[in-house]
């Protein structure tokens, strides 16, 4: 049986609060000085786009680009309606089997799909180079001070306009 009233809440503390020394273990909740504002939280890093993200939106993207419906799709590459929708919200990570019908459905190759899919990569991924050098305050033109990702763009495998998958 429980112990609390049948219509009252019971409150379950996801963190444990921390006690003051002569309080006989009442908790208390920290307190600020007064007019001390509260220290800014760091802004969290951007979050990289998964590979099933970008691929879903290009499904997505093709698919409303030529007026057909889940319907239709799902029915020409004999996948359900519902494994396609949760393909183009990035729900289910795909193989390249169904990637491949999904694809042909929409005729498109395979590596039609991915190079649109790799192609918003790029566009994310020079979006985000471009901020951290604004950040920098234009740093970065240059090869003196340039961070290690910057020097990633050109490295030897960068001169390639290719998509490269690895199993």
């Amino acid at each position: 049986m429980s112990t609390h009233a049948p219509n009252e809440a019971r409150v379950i503390p996801l963190r444990p609060h921390t006690s003051s020394p002569g309080s006989g273990g009442a908790t208390r909740a920290p307190q600020r000085s007064a007019g001390a504002s509260p220290a800014p939280a760091p802004a969290p890093a951007p979050r990289e786009p998964l590979w099933r993200d970008l691929v879903g939106d290009a499904l997505r993207r093709e698919r409303l680009a030529q007026d057909r419906t889940l319907k239709d799709v799902a029915e020409a590459a004999r996948i359900s309606i519902p494994y396609l929708s949760e393909l183009e919200r990035g729900r289910k990570e795909a193989s390249s089997e169904v990637l491949a019908a999904a694809a042909r459905a929409l005729g498109l190759g395979l590596a039609d799909l991915l190079s649109l899919a790799q192609d918003e990569l790029t566009r994310y991924t020079r979006s985000q180079v471009g901020r951290s050098q604004v950040g920098l305050g234009g740093v970065g033109r240059g090869t003196v001070g340039r961070s290690r990702l910057d020097r990633s763009r050109t490295s030897p495998t960068a001169q390639y306009d290719g998509l490269c998958l690895a199993a």
